[in-house]
């Protein structure tokens, strides 16, 4: 750590009274500093409470302490504080960043938390000299998610999929750029169908040259970056010129081309827009739940937005508006707004990880402290609008307005899974006080005749669906097909830990911080056999049969009539084809049939294609590889084709051949 930052830490709080808690945490309340900095609060099973910032680091958490908080979230917070880590920094700025670092690293239960999402696509054109073969010299766009390259240029980020795909047609109609693969373009012999309906300039077959189509990807760039209308008069310069040489059919492809740019900037309205690069970020608050909603600008575009939920918004608004003693320095500060905080929250926690554009529209006003860390860290300065004008008070609005129909449609959502919970919870006498941490796990089995086994286990908690903590388990050493071999292994490795930590827990009367529980349910996808085989292994870990229920697929295997078999003796229950417990079933058990297939496919894929790409065989070069991926149209036609078929291309003998059809088999 370097001499700016020093870090005060607690002792754990194992094995201390309440009382000698409290007194150990005055005492080092007494002794911190008058100093910028960031503490955390953790309770008695070490889980962080809270990750706040000061200005004054002794002021602000003596606060916590020196007060009667009463019964409110506030106060029940500083109830749980066992100890507390503090650390100095040197500006408010350099707070702001490692307040929300922490944040989103430690998750702490009465903080506005935004989780991470999947990282942004970008359209992307390849660098030139970057492929291989007769590719090298044209380039081509693609959709691209991940780290970036110096060598390939990168155009976004996009807030969905779908915007890049609109991009890339765009830059198909306009400047017809190739979208092929590589080994496709490498071994064409005649124009593709883009070709005909005029979306690609054919480079594979020489019908541009490859000045030509470097031009074109020129100015699909700097369309890209926002220069519109210089690329519209550059290509009338290059058709006057044309038609002057008596050029007329190359001045008629340009005359295409500018009509093409023409109607695409008249739909999309740019001409008279002086942003270029701006994220427009709009708040709803309602119900207890908060909606930020992120569009993006690019090169003057309307891309589209995206939505995003932040979690402990009503625990996190109680404590921030209750916590009423503000840092000397802001003594004359109003108090925000809760859709303030949320957004200030949504922009310090985004643009962590996410590149920031120099220009923010926002409904809300933002704290000039967090913009002036922002601006540090991008290393350009950035402002925030809070009551735009004319085009941007339009975005504003639009964003508003999607918000506004993003939350609306959540909280119908999350009702009727709340009102499916109470449903499944009433019809299985679950207690109903605490449907909230309702936690489901659910297995199935997925394999094609025996090969590539798969196991899935999917989790229902907090009212949904909860992917991050899906989990796939390839099943090896048991008879091809046995399902029920299958489903005993994978419930081994998934409750096998957990059991031994549970009895020794139970023996020591102690349970260690961070353990693992078990779910409320175990579901599995079958009947009396797979039910009886959960059972077989609970009994042999020592754990409560009553937890395991089989979903049992009913007469004709028809959707609606499935009965509930119970592992612990109970009747078999049908709920009844339009009852709310039995559609959350159902959407558990259809999710982990998802997973479980797609899995599945991707490891049967691996076993018959990804061990034997056609790189990877001895005796296969790239001449060799060429000619059969032309003669195949790919690796999976190669795998597809006989060894007779594969000896039949040039340069293959019958030995190799067979080399393979056995290494993609």
């Amino acid at each position: 750590m370097s001499d700016s930052h020093q870090s005060a830490t607690a002792a754990p709080a194992e094995g201390r009274s309440i009382a000698q808690l409290q007194d150990e945490l005055l005492r080092e309340v007494a002794s911190l500093p008058t100093l910028p900095g960031v503490y955390r609060y953790f309770d008695q099973h070490e889980a962080v409470l809270y990750v706040g910032k000061a200005i004054n680091l002794k002021k602000r958490v003596s606060s916590y302490f020196q007060k009667n908080h009463g019964a409110t979230r506030i106060g029940h917070m500083v109830s749980k504080i066992a100890r507390m880590e503090t650390t100095v920094v040197r500006s408010e700025a350099e707070a702001l960043l490692l307040e929300n670092n922490l944040i989103k690293a430690l998750n702490p239960r009465y903080n506005i938390l935004f989780r991470d999402d999947k990282s942004y696509p970008y359209l992307k054109m390849s660098g030139v000299g970057t492929s291989a073969g007769q590719a090298a010299a044209f380039p081509r766009v693609s959709y691209y998610r991940g780290a970036v390259e110096k060598k390939h240029q990168y155009f976004g980020p996009y807030p969905s999929a779908w915007a890049v795909k609109e991009a890339i047609l765009l830059m198909q109609k306009v400047f017809r750029l190739r979208t092929c693969e590589d080994t496709v373009f490498n071994n064409r012999t005649r124009p593709c169908l883009l070709f005909e309906i005029k979306r690609c300039s054919a480079p594979c077959v020489g019908h541009i040259s490859a000045s030509d189509y470097a031009q074109d990807r020129a100015d699909a760039g700097r369309f890209l970056r926002g220069d519109a209308q210089q690329v519209m008069q550059g290509l009338e310069s290059r058709m006057m010129a044309h038609a002057e040489r008596l050029e007329f059919e190359q001045a008629a492809e340009l005359r295409n081309q500018v009509a093409a740019l023409s109607n695409v900037l008249h739909q999309q309205s740019v001409d008279n827009v002086s942003d270029r690069d701006v994220d427009i970020l709009a708040v709803k608050v309602h119900g207890g739940r908060a909606c930020v909603n992120l569009a993006m600008v690019r090169g003057g575009r309307h891309l589209g937005d995206r939505p995003y939920f932040p979690v402990h918004v009503e625990e996190a608004v109680a404590v921030a508006l209750d916590d009423d003693l503000p840092d000397a320095d802001d003594a004359e500060k109003a108090a925000p707004t809760i859709e303030s905080q949320i957004l200030e929250a949504f922009v310090a926690q985004h643009y962590l990880s996410q590149p920031i554009p120099a220009s923010l529209v926002v409904s809300d006003p933002i704290d000039k402290h967090l913009l002036k860390a922002l601006s540090s860290q991008a290393g350009f300065k950035i402002t925030a609008v809070h009551q735009p004008r004319e085009q941007r008070r339009v975005w504003l609005e639009m964003a508003q307005t999607n918000a506004g129909l993003q939350l609306a449609r959540l909280l119908a959502e999350e009702g009727s899974q709340q009102a499916r919970s109470r449903a499944l919870a009433e019809a299985l006498e679950l207690p109903l006080d605490a449907l909230e941490e309702l936690r489901i796990e659910c297995f199935d089995i997925s394999h094609t005749a025996g090969e590539a086994t798969q196991a899935s286990c999917v989790v229902f908690h907090h009212h949904k669906m909860q992917s991050a903590e899906y989990r796939r388990y390839r099943i090896d050493d048991i008879t091809p097909g046995d399902d029920y071999a299958a489903m005993r292994q994978v419930l081994l490795r998934r409750y096998g830990k957990l059991a031994e930590v549970l009895q020794e827990a139970q023996q020591s009367g102690q349970l260690a911080a961070g353990t693992g529980r078990l779910p409320d349910l175990v579901l599995v996808d079958g009947g009396k056999g797979q039910v009886a085989m959960a059972r077989e292994v609970f009994e042999q870990l020592g754990l409560d049969l009553s937890l395991i229920i089989g979903v049992e697929k009913g007469e004709g295997r028809k959707v609606g009539l499935e009965e509930l078999v119970f592992a612990d003796g109970r009747d078999k229950v049908y709920l009844g084809k339009d009852s709310a417990a039995l559609m959350l079933v159902a959407q558990i058990r259809d999710e982990a049939h998802r997973f479980a297939i797609t899995g599945m496919r991707a490891q049967r894929a691996k076993v018959r294609l990804d061990g034997g790409k056609l790189e990877e065989i001895a005796g296969v070069g790239a001449k060799r590889r060429a000619r059969l991926l032309q003669r195949f149209g790919g690796v999976r036609g190669v795998a597809q084709a006989s060894a007779e078929d594969i000896a039949t291309v040039d340069g293959i003998s019958r030995e190799l051949a067979d080399a393979i059809y056995r290494a993609l088999h």
